[in-house]
């Protein structure tokens, strides 16, 4: 089984429309097309949409080790509003790596480079062994 396969799990991002696009060790960039559907009533990007973005990024990055890591703490940070029509991205990168904890960094990014959220996690790792290998 691929990374890829195994984050197609995640059904609520799959839903929402997140696609993963890159996973390295510690690292992870995902993609999500805003459509009407991810707005709120101000007609911008709902928090929760750009969350799920970030959240799915911080699962590959942080189960990439082939360990099953769960979330902490996360906290968001929004900087810019986004639209219909904007494709954001999420970059997911390994700050520190513990023996049972990991912490997290997320840039959100919109087609235009320009930064939208930033996202900051904590990562516990229960151990159980997942189904792939980078």
């Amino acid at each position: 089984m691929t990374p890829q396969e195994f984050f197609k799990k995640d059904h609520f991002a799959g839903r929402v429309g997140v696609e993963l696009i890159e996973i390295k060790e510690g690292y992870s960039k995902a993609r999500l097309v805003i459509t009407e559907e991810h707005l709120n009533a101000g007609h911008r990007t709902q928090g929760g949409a750009l969350f799920t973005l970030a959240d799915l990024a911080l699962a590959a990055a942080a189960n990439s080790h082939g360990a099953l890591a769960l979330s902490l703490s996360s906290t968001i940070t929004f900087l810019r509003s986004s639209g219909t029509g904007d494709t954001l991205y999420a970059e997911a990168r390994e700050r520190y790596i513990g023996r049972t904890t990991g912490y997290y960094q997320i840039d959100i990014t919109n087609q235009k480079g320009e930064l939208v959220a930033t996202f900051e996690s904590s990562v516990f790792r229960k151990g159980d062994v997942l189904p792939f290998t980078l």
